[in-house]
């Protein structure tokens, strides 16, 4: 599928609605300077409800403590993120003091993500691919049935999730084939603002 996705930004009409996505959002020069940047944070182990994921976090702006179920103050974001914030923004069509949250994921080889929502607390989610490759998968309950979309989101690339791909359907992505980093950006939901 991601043959039929040009350099430009589109919808697909085959995924859900609301998910947008762009190949090359960074040149390989620009990522090659985020990622010796992004090597250098003070990665976590990703913790939910007692559990460790096999994937390292770090959060800027605000973080989303599963245990207290609250969003939290963080560090501020750090200025080599700016630029990508911008990039993000101007993709996402908002403007980029409104993403207030970047959280920034190292995933080793075989490092997933499950099917999830992210929290209601956010509005728009924009992530960034780096590094390599990943399925990124949607499905929504039909009936007894899922529905299910995938997508592949390649490194340079970015997604937007809004709306309906937002909020009506599930996403996740299985373990990867090889190191990979994500950073999403979102903003709080407008009533929380």
């Amino acid at each position: 599928m991601s043959d039929q996705l040009g350099m430009f930004a589109q919808e697909d009409d085959d995924l859900p609605r609301g998910f947008k996505y762009q190949r090359e959002l960074f040149s390989a020069r620009e990522e090659e300077e985020l990622i010796s940047n992004i090597r250098e944070l003070p990665f976590r182990e990703f913790e939910f409800h007692g559990f460790t994921g096999k994937r390292r976090v770090v959060s800027f702006g605000w973080k989303y403590d599963f245990s207290e179920r609250e969003l939290i103050k963080a560090n501020d974001i750090p200025p080599f993120l700016f630029p990508a914030r911008e990039k993000a923004a101007v993709f996402a069509e908002i403007k980029p003091f409104d993403l207030q949250h970047v959280l920034v994921t190292e995933y080793s080889e075989g490092a997933a993500i499950g099917w999830h929502k992210d929290k209601a607390v956010f509005g728009d989610v924009i992530g960034i691919s780096l590094l390599s490759a990943c399925t990124f998968r949607f499905r929504r309950q039909h009936g007894k049935k899922w529905e299910r979309r995938s997508i592949i989101a390649e490194p340079r690339s970015v997604y937007l999730l809004r709306g309906e791909s937002r909020t009506d359907w599930e996403h996740s992505i299985p373990g990867v084939a090889s190191l990979r980093y994500s950073i999403t950006f979102r903003n709080l939901r407008e009533d929380l603002r």
